[in-house]
């Protein structure tokens, strides 16, 4: 009797097991690295470097949110800006193609790799645009390494913290020992590969995702499984971040732009992007009205005006934002892609 119930507790483990093992290949068949590697602090970064001998722009190096890769902002913003900027698109580590550590996991240290990368391909001074989760670390960047930032563009930033200090139950589990990362190695391809389109539209709501946004993004790769786990690792570790460091965001001195839209739901804009431009002097806050959690793909020209501004160029992005609310009026949200307007203590990450 005992033997017949572990049998079937084992049998769909084992079947999920292997889904995930075909499952990670066919992803990494199907998403193959778009750019070259470096070995930064012991591990393989991977990364697309863009030099601009001629450009009118300052160094722009992007970064990346939670569930992401290099690819999620590549793909909107190079064609706008190659040959004006020298731009550095890299992989987080333990995110796309980039390899992870112990040790990796907090935002001082993941700022420190990248500043070593910037000076391995010889990038000086540059605006850091950080993208949700990104923004975090694109603020650890600006406190360690101000000699290094030029400006700080920051969208749909997740910076400060948040009523309760919960993340999605997803990320929570998958740190618990043993349970986590069998959790990881069988359930997360499954589900995730199911779910993913409909989470993805819910990140864009109330704007339409993309139809080919999955695809160019590569969305896929974070359902790897250690890919996975640098991602709960990362998240579950944003509240302390953001608790001790919040404070500190007077320090900064670079000049700044919060882009963020008031319909996002996946972050508290009221409490990141309101507080970053509290907080930060130098910071200005350009608000747009049903705009969800992707600036980046939805407003990009709005994005690239901000480039210019901190760069140093006269931008009117308060009129910018006013032409990118009436071109996204009539955007609605779809059901189940509820926003967050009133926060209420969790934290779901992209």
């Amino acid at each position: 009797m005992v033997a017949a119930f572990v049998l079937v507790l084992l049998v769909p483990l084992v079947l999920l097991a292997v889904f995930t093992r075909v499952n990670t290949w066919l992803i990494g068949r199907r998403n193959p690295p778009a750019g070259v590697f470096a070995e930064v602090g012991g591990v393989r970064l991977h990364h697309v470097h863009l030099p601009a001998p001629h450009g009118d722009l300052p160094p722009v190096v992007f970064i990346h949110g939670a569930s992401a890769n290099l690819n999620d902002q590549m793909m909107p913003m190079r064609p706008l800006l190659e040959s004006r900027a020298e731009m550095l698109f890299l992989d987080r580590p333990g995110h796309g193609w980039s390899g992870r550590a112990k040790g990796h996991e907090s935002q001082r240290e993941q700022a420190a790799m990248i500043a070593a990368l910037m000076d391995r391909l010889g990038i000086g001074p540059a605006i850091i645009v950080g993208h949700s989760f990104g923004g975090s670390i694109a603020a650890a960047f600006a406190l360690t390494f101000p000699q290094k930032t030029k400006g700080l563009l920051f969208l749909a930033a997740a910076t400060h913290p948040w009523p309760g200090g919960k993340t999605s139950w997803y990320y929570s589990l998958t740190r618990m020992p043993v349970i986590g990362w069998l959790f990881s190695e069988t359930v997360v391809s499954v589900a995730g590969s199911w779910q993913m389109r409909r989470a993805t539209e819910c990140v864009f709501a109330p704007n339409p995702m993309p139809d080919d946004y999955i695809t160019q993004a590569q969305i896929p790769l974070v359902l790897r499984p250690g890919a996975f786990r640098s991602n709960a690792a990362d998240v579950e570790g944003l509240y302390g971040f953001a608790l001790a460091n919040a404070p500190r965001y007077r320090e900064i001195a670079a000049p700044a732009v919060v882009i963020s839209g008031n319909a996002d739901t996946v972050v508290y804009e009221e409490i990141h992007s309101l507080g970053l431009a509290r907080d930060i002097p130098t910071a200005e806050l350009v608000w747009v009205r049903n705009m969800g959690h992707k600036p980046d793909w939805i407003a990009p020209d709005l994005a690239v005006a901000a480039i210019e501004k901190l760069a140093g160029s006269p931008r009117d992005l308060q009129a910018m934002a006013r032409q990118v609310e009436v071109r996204i009026a009539g955007d609605k949200f779809s059901p189940g892609c509820e926003p967050t307007a009133n926060p209420g203590g969790e934290f779901a990450g992209i």
